[in-house]
């Protein structure tokens, strides 16, 4: 029996105890999902978004929270005995500035990653080559991160683990996500596309495109998808109606005010010497 039906019948027939022999699945399932070898998503060519959740993974990673038991870890840390820290060593050629980071078992980490402290990194997550998570930044379960990007300062990439075919928030190749933003819902950010400090992103605010001319916008079949090289800051709409009009409220939008240029370039290259 393959893997990926493996965990599919362990977690759709769960058994009263798990033995050595499902214990060792899992283990392995795990020490894949660390390598990249498997993604709770990936690119698909053929999707709308470019984009397919693998239930699959996402189930396994669920069988992992059901087969660990509360243990007690490094210092006064009370965690699933099956998601341990994530063991790195110098040999992976990523960067662990020390000050009180973690990144927990079960995620894939690229060479050349720089994490600033302290900053936390959950299960299922897949970080790129290159990529630097800047101090207080939070990368969920599952999110899919590309290359090269820079998640500033108290950023918030959200997670999801259920329901299991939900696809995770993805941050494609060379994004910057300012400081003290927050991406979360499913939302995909095409590759280069800028995201301002402060900005929100999710399912229920439609993002207005002042370029294009259009809005772009979340519906019950497709996330919302950030356009490539495309510049988000946070914004506002009046409200036209009602005592909402009568009382000058304004509600919070995000709005993409221009795309990528060469002064866009200039403004957020990053410094090569801090990586």
């Amino acid at each position: 029996m393959s893997l990926e039906k493996t965990i599919e019948e362990l977690f759709t027939n769960p058994p009263l105890q798990y033995s050595d022999a499902q214990k060792n699945v899992f283990f392995e399932f795990r020490d894949l999902l660390n390598r990249g070898a498997i993604r709770a998503a990936e690119p698909d060519s053929a999707a709308p978004s470019g984009w397919r959740v693998n239930a699959w993974v996402k189930k396994g990673i669920l069988l992992g929270f059901r087969m660990g038991g509360i243990i007690q870890m490094s210092g006064q840390f009370f965690d699933k005995s099956t998601y341990p820290l994530r063991q790195i060593t110098a040999a992976d050629g990523v960067r662990i500035v020390p000050g009180g980071s973690s990144i927990r078992d079960g995620c894939y980490i690229g060479h050349g990653v720089t994490c600033m402290p302290p900053m936390y990194i959950n299960v299922g997550s897949y970080i790129a080559d290159g990529t630097m998570v800047d101090s207080h930044a939070l990368i969920g379960s599952c999110a899919q991160i590309g290359r090269n990007c820079h998640i500033s300062a108290a950023s918030q990439i959200g997670g999801v683990l259920e329901p299991v075919g939900a696809l995770p928030v993805v941050v494609e190749d060379d994004v910057l996500v300012g400081g003290n933003c927050g991406v979360y819902e499913g939302t995909i950010v095409k590759r280069r596309a800028v995201i301002g400090s402060g900005t929100i992103l999710n399912r229920s605010t439609p993002v207005y495109d002042l370029v294009r001319e259009t809005v772009h916008r979340a519906t019950d079949d497709a996330p919302l998808v950030i356009p490539e090289e495309a510049v988000v800051v946070a914004g506002s709409r009046a409200v036209k109606s009602g005592v909402g009009k009568e009382w000058g409220i304004s509600l919070y939008t995000p709005v993409i005010v221009k795309y990528r240029d060469a002064t866009t370039e200039t403004k957020i290259q990053l410094e090569d010497l801090l990586r």
